[in-house]
């Protein structure tokens, strides 16, 4: 498969291919700032979603490095009644300080499924 051009036709095929997909964001957590975000709504304010995401992956990150672990953060998973809420953190060259979030409907979802494809497409993003 040939890279992706770019965020929002890696988030496009978040939304499109993982079952259950709610809503996606390419999110910078040195700013907080979501780089891009489709789905969503009323009901899930992506551009909120980012920022307070941010300070759940800087405080995993400040933990990790208090308690001397040398690994590094592949997803967060935060399970809700209704929903999952995966945070992935993106590795490789340009992509430093960003992760990929994805809102998941908890009835329609696979978790596996969604931590596979959403694995295939940091792979394929082009930052």
């Amino acid at each position: 498969m040939t890279p992706m051009a770019n965020t929002e036709t890696a988030l496009k095929e978040a939304t499109t291919v993982i079952d259950g997909a709610l809503g996606a964001a390419l999110v910078d957590y040195t700013s907080g700032m979501a780089l891009g975000t489709i789905g969503g709504g009323k009901d899930l304010d992506l551009t909120v979603a980012a920022a307070g995401n941010t300070d759940v992956v800087r405080a995993k990150v400040r933990t990790m490095e208090m308690l001397g672990l040398q690994e590094e953060i592949e997803d967060i998973l935060i399970t809700l009644g209704t929903q999952y809420h995966l945070i992935r953190l993106l590795k490789g060259r340009g992509a430093n300080g960003l992760f990929l979030y994805l809102a998941l409907d908890k009835q329609r979802a696979n978790l596996a499924m969604a931590r596979h494809q959403l694995k295939k497409i940091e792979a394929e993003l082009e930052i």
